[in-house]
């Protein structure tokens, strides 16, 4: 029987590589992965610093349970161009920083201690993918994914994959395909055998098949009373594959949902029904270690998505990311569009078929995941190439005829070889181009972007970004024009049928090479800072959902008579789901309802105070006495959310809130704290630029400088964990705001996996 554990542990990192020396321990510091070959600045930092080659090695000992076994070690993903040695001799080679590859022991072990050299090179290398041209996000050094230890008999489970039938028809039926690992080439003889079970492990149907060390396909059908897979309700089943032969045994398992997914031209449908896409793109990049945070960072960031923005898909721009992040996408009932790693550029020959087992690995991975819908098979934006993207397309329909391919590109007139037209489409804001006699447009008509003469299933990837960076701290009316054009994109999406949804540029920000952003290393693109923090644009997002999931009230302002150009506040956004919204002021009370005239498409459209609501005079002029405000949302006649404003805000608050008051001490375990500076009615207040030193006490590290300075009223940090349980105290200051403490724990529990 397989045993998977976690070989995250006990490594020494060193700088720079020597091939001579892989047989060699080298002097330098111990870490655990994931990790990150050079922590960074948050910005203004030379991004050519993790440019070049480490060393990660470790000491595995030998154990008698290796006897006889095959043993190998899985990494996740490691940045990139990694080579693997085993007491000096190279046992495997992987290019590409975004997809896992396996180093084989077996047969090569001493029965005594061997050591186990990883050379990582951070260098743009032209040959691997996205490099040879300029991409827009970083590509940071390091092991950065999780690394396994796996032993299994000698005849194993290379892979299953999982294909649901039938999936709308009472009688549901799902086919169960087994690879073999058999790398000794033995003869082989057993049984494969398939359980399908439910959220609580009970066996609800089961199959059986003869193997000979060949593939095996298994079928279970007449399946009944099972429960589709839903971004309202994700239920997730099981299949346990168990494998007999006269070489041993092993199992394993992987989950997946019965749901249909389907662009048409008449847009999305899931489980048959239509469905709007309302989605942000995301990189996997943190602040200070990059790419290397595990498992409970990716994860917050699926729930941001899901449970903070309310949205219904998340784009993996632009490569395929963390495992426990599409596992809670699964869980949670997130829509995931997964894509090659690439950006704009198309290398040569060696480079094209890299990316083509790109395409090969990330489907092989993935293709259990329910939340996965799309796959894109083609490089971000760039130009077309015909044997290419025949190739990647035939390969993505062979590996996976269950799921559409789709092709990102912001050029007009592309050649359309995918099921899906994906449009990068940044025609908002061109009005303002010199020479332009286009009228302010939100998306153009598909046709006019495809150049077909029908229309085809259409999907917009990104929209935003970098036509109009947006800072958490920036003037207020530049951050309501930055809200309007999300507005605006969303509008459109949603009033023409024929497009499955649109897909903003993006979540959050994220560190860039110079080329790019606004020449601090940070493309301020999203509606989150880069701690996670939403911007006003979040709301656009959030206020789209139910009700009855969250009711949502939010004035793009500052509320200040001097922060908008000549003055003012109108006209006021509020980006809400409410029926109606009353706003005090003084001894003036206004109630407005949504702005169907300018959005009539969207869900829920947002209240717009203007000159319309109130005077000139009513608000008063510059010079006049500036009163508080009091806003009310309605829905249904009854009061669901208040808000204050304060005309004279003062720092009164300092708020510190984590994620979560527990982190697990064993691994890379982590926790976000966000500390905000409030007043005296509990508002962020926008620019205070304040520092505030953290000290923590008890096992657990603080990631990144222990002196931040606020940013839009808020900053942040990550807590790592130490491997050491025991209680955690944060003790935050402020000069202005005082000092705030939060006690947390580190708990032990296992880290294994099968």
């Amino acid at each position: 029987m397989r045993s998977v554990t976690s070989f995250n542990d006990s490594w020494v990192f060193s700088e720079g590589f020597n091939a001579a020396d892989a047989g060699m321990l080298q002097a330098g510091d111990p870490v655990s992965l994931p990790h990150n070959a050079v922590e960074l600045p948050f910005n203004y930092f030379d991004e050519t610093s993790y440019q070049r080659a480490f060393t990660y090695q470790k000491v595995i000992a030998w154990r008698p349970d290796f006897a006889g076994r095959e043993i190998s070690i899985v990494f996740d993903a490691a940045m990139a161009d990694a080579v693997v040695y085993l007491n000096g001799e190279e046992i495997i080679a992987h290019k590409d920083g975004y997809t896992p590859f396996e180093a084989r022991l077996t047969g090569r072990l001493r029965e005594s201690d061997n050591l186990i050299t990883v050379k990582i090179d951070g260098s743009e290398n032209p040959e691997i993918p996205p490099f040879g041209g300029r991409i827009d996000y970083l590509t940071y050094a390091g092991i950065y994914r999780d690394v396994w230890l796996k032993i299994t008999d000698p005849v194993a489970i290379a892979n299953i994959k999982i294909e649901p039938r039938d999936v709308l028809s009472d009688t549901k039926s799902v086919s169960v395909r087994c690879d073999l690992a058999n790398p000794q080439g033995l003869a082989v003889a057993g049984t494969v055998t398939a359980l399908l079970r439910d959220a609580n492990g009970e066996v609800l149907a089961e199959a059986v098949g003869e193997t000979s060390g060949e593939s095996v396909t298994l079928d279970m059908t007449g399946l009944k009373g099972l429960s589709l897979w839903d971004i309202d309700a994700p239920v997730l089943y099981q299949v346990d594959v168990q494998l007999r032969t006269d070489h041993g045994r092993d199992r394993l398992a992987s989950h997946f949902g019965f749901r249909t997914a389907e662009f048409t031209v008449d847009g999305f449908r899931l489980n048959g029904r239509p469905l709007k896409i309302r989605g942000l793109n995301r990189h996997q990049a943190f602040p200070y270690v990059g790419y290397a945070m595990g498992r409970s960072a990716q994860e917050r960031d699926a729930e941001l998505l899901k449970h903070k923005l309310h949205c219904n898909l998340v784009r993996t721009s632009h490569y395929p990311q963390s495992k426990w992040f599409l596992d809670h996408c699964d869980r949670i009932g997130l829509l995931v569009f997964e894509e090659i790693p690439g950006w704009q550029h198309i290398g040569g020959e060696a480079w094209k078929q890299e990316a083509i087992q790109n395409v090969a690995r990330m489907i092989e991975r993935d293709w259990n995941h329910p939340s996965i819908v799309i796959w894109g098979v083609r490089i971000n934006e760039s130009q077309d190439s015909h044997d290419f993207y025949v190739e990647t397309n035939r390969l993505a329909r062979e590996l996976d005829p269950t799921r559409q391919t789709g092709g990102v590109r912001y050029i007009t007139d592309s050649e359309f070889l995918e099921d899906v037209y994906t449009m990068n489409d940044f025609i908002l804001g061109n009005e303002e181009l010199p020479g332009s006699n286009r009228p302010r447009t939100a998306l153009r008509p598909q046709q006019e972007c495809t150049g077909l003469s029908r229309k085809v299933p259409y999907l917009i990837t990104e929209f935003g970004g970098h036509m109009y960076p947006t800072k958490i701290y920036d003037q207020e009316q530049r951050q309501a024009e930055h809200v309007r054009r999300h507005l605006e994109v969303l509008n459109a999406a949603h009033g023409d049928p024929s497009i499955s949804g649109a897909i903003g540029w993006c979540m959050f920000d994220y560190n860039t090479h110079k080329d790019f952003g606004s020449g601090d290393r940070i493309c301020y693109h999203g509606v989150m800072d880069m701690f996670r923090e939403p911007k006003f644009a979040a709301y656009v997002y959030a206020s789209q959902c139910a009700p009855s999931e969250e009711v949502v009230m939010k004035p793009v302002t500052f509320w200040a008579r001097g922060e908008r150009n000549i003055g003012g506040v109108l006209p006021l956004i509020v980006l809400t789901n409410c029926d109606e919204i009353e706003l005090k002021y003084g001894s003036l009370t206004k109630r407005v309802g949504p702005d169907r005239e300018t959005f009539p498409h969207l869900p829920h459209a947002p209240v717009v105070i203007d000159h319309r609501h109130f005077t000139k005079d009513e608000l008063g002029v510059w010079g006049m006495k500036w009163e508080s405000a009091e806003f009310t949302g309605f829905i249904g006649g009854k009061a669901v959310a208040h808000l204050r404003m304060v005309a004279d805000p003062l720092p009164t608050t300092l708020e510190v809130e984590a994620d979560s008051k527990t982190l697990r001490a064993e691994g890379r375990d982590s926790v976000r704290v966000v500390v905000r500076a409030l007043d005296q009615v509990g508002n962020v207040l926008p620019f205070l630029n304040d520092a505030v030193d953290i000290a923590v006490e008890g096992p657990a590290r603080l990631i990144g400088p222990n002196r931040l300075v606020f940013q839009g009223g808020s900053t942040g940090f990550w807590l790592g964990s130490t491997g050491a349980a025991g209680n955690i105290s944060v003790t935050v200051t402020s000069s202005r705001v005082g000092t705030t403490k939060l006690d947390l724990s580190a708990t032990s529990e296992g880290a294994a996996r099968v």
